[in-house]
């Protein structure tokens, strides 16, 4: 009777003939990866120090005001500052509560509950400047869209300055 070759198992590049070998189930073989004794690890959070959620928030603060008084004078117009200070708010405001959820005594429990936190927290900070962006043709008077979106990008991307700005490892002087 024709049918199916009996298969006996992995092959190499399709040919039937050569099988692959199984791995070894030594169970004393010793893993690459190998954890850190204390010492090493103080080492490494000493020479990787990290950057403050409260840092990134202040440079949002910093870039807004001054875009939204550059925005102000070199345009004239009281409107467009308001405009580009509000942008820069819809970020600053979600930041420093996600910031002020991140820095809680919840989220620092266990592993677990920091990444649930975080997730927690970053929706809230996306709900937060949606709200505040759908709010702004009502608070802010003679709204300009173009403005407002300046300052909210320009506020975003503090985020890659404080890190160009993050507290430098400590050297040991001799």
């Amino acid at each position: 009777m024709g049918g199916f070759p009996k298969f006996s198992g992995p092959t190499v590049a399709g040919n039937p003939t050569k099988t692959i070998a199984p791995l070894p189930e030594d169970p004393e073989e010793t893993s690459p990866v190998q954890p850190l004794t204390a010492e090493q690890a103080r080492l490494v959070r000493e020479q990787n120090p990290a950057v403050s959620p409260w840092w990134v928030v202040a440079g949002q603060v910093l870039v807004g005001v001054v875009a939204a008084l550059a925005a102000w004078v070199l345009t004239g117009r009281q409107n467009v500052g308001w405009s580009v200070a509000y942008g820069a708010l819809a970020v600053v405001i979600p930041a420093a509560v996600f910031a002020r959820g991140l820095t809680g005594k919840f989220s620092s429990l266990n592993a677990g509950t920091a990444a649930v936190g975080f997730l927690l927290w970053e929706m809230v900070k996306i709900a937060l400047t949606l709200a505040m962006m759908a709010m702004a043709p009502r608070l802010v008077a003679g709204l300009s869209w173009p403005a407002l979106l300046i300052g909210l990008v320009l506020a975003m991307k503090v985020y890659w300055v404080a890190l160009a700005f993050a507290p430098r490892p400590k050297t040991k002087s001799s």
